[in-house]
């Protein structure tokens, strides 16, 4: 890998508020007998230095997954840019990649393959990209940004901009095809949860 692991910091983002799924706290529900979080915690840890989860609730559930765990600095739930900035303000490595909790089976060489394109297409971001029905679709909570972008994205938050594509677009970002759009599959819902644990 072009950029080495252990510059790079993982998160896990489980800090939404499952409001699609009755509210429940979507990183803590079983997936063959372990939080989705943790399947994609353990997922995440074989591709990164350190690592971390952001979450606002149930802060010892996550706790107990073995690594820290940092809840939203921004209040009133931003969504996943808060997340993203939570963890550059906790990265202590050059760079930072973020995963969902609800996607459990992302590709292995997620890590790789986005870092390899940051560092040919000389970009500050690399994000994940799949095709569905023969349209490129972006996967945006997939994403390989250099820490040094916190500042920008302290700004972008507090002039109350809340989506991740407009702040992604104000820098060099390269888009990463991956094949598998299944593995991306997130479980967003109670029925797909269940259609989760069927694969």
């Amino acid at each position: 890998m072009s950029i080495p692991t252990e510059q790079i910091t993982g998160v896990v983002l489980a800090g939404g508020r499952g409001s699609r799924m009755s509210g429940v706290d979507k990183g803590l529900q079983n997936h063959l007998g372990l939080p989705m979080a943790l399947h994609a915690l353990m997922r995440l840890q074989l591709q990164v230095g350190p690592a971390m989860v952001n979450a606002n609730r149930n802060l010892a559930a996550y706790e107990s997954m073995g690594v820290p765990v940092w809840p939203d600095a921004v209040a009133d739930h931003p969504g996943p840019l808060a997340g993203f900035l939570t963890a550059l303000e906790h990265c202590e490595t050059p760079y930072l990649v973020t995963v969902p909790c609800d996607t459990p089976n992302f590709p292995l060489d997620l890590v790789q393959r986005l870092a390899d394109a940051l560092e040919q297409a000389d970009a500050d971001i690399a994000m994940a990209e799949t095709l569905e029905q023969g349209v490129a679709q972006r996967q945006p909570v997939f994403c390989l940004m250099k820490a040094s972008l916190m500042e920008s994205l302290v700004k972008f938050i507090h002039d109350g901009q809340r989506k991740i594509d407009r702040w992604t677009d104000r820098h060099r970002c390269v888009a990463v095809r991956f094949d598998d759009a299944d593995a991306f599959f997130n479980a967003n819902t109670l029925d797909e949860l269940q259609r989760l644990q069927a694969r």
